[in-house]
């Protein structure tokens, strides 16, 4: 069986010096057939599957305690690393500085 809702865990950095600020703008890390973008065509790749996609979907039933890859991943993407980022649909910081 299948969830009734589906909760999504959303990577996000920002430029802003300061994060809490109200004005700060955060922008997300799309993945390659994760659900993000409404604007966006489903990934379609059946029988298989993205395997960090996957992890995330599942990621969202559980704590980040429970999913101590994603502290790591955070990591990764905050320091820039092109191997982790090739994982992903999009960077937003592509160019600039890292959040």
């Amino acid at each position: 069986s299948i969830t009734k809702e589906r909760t999504e865990v959303i990577l996000q950095g920002t430029s802003s010096l300061d994060p809490n600020d109200p004005a700060a703008v955060w922008q997300e890390f799309e993945f390659k057939c994760k659900p993000g973008d409404l604007r966006r065509r489903p990934c379609l790749i059946s029988p298989y599957h993205y395997r960090l996609d996957w992890l995330m979907w599942f990621a969202a039933f559980q704590t980040y305690e429970q999913n101590e890859w994603i502290i790591h991943l955070a990591g990764k993407l905050l320091a820039q690393e092109e191997e982790s980022l090739s994982l992903l649909a999009t960077n937003p910081f592509a160019g600039r500085d890292p959040p």
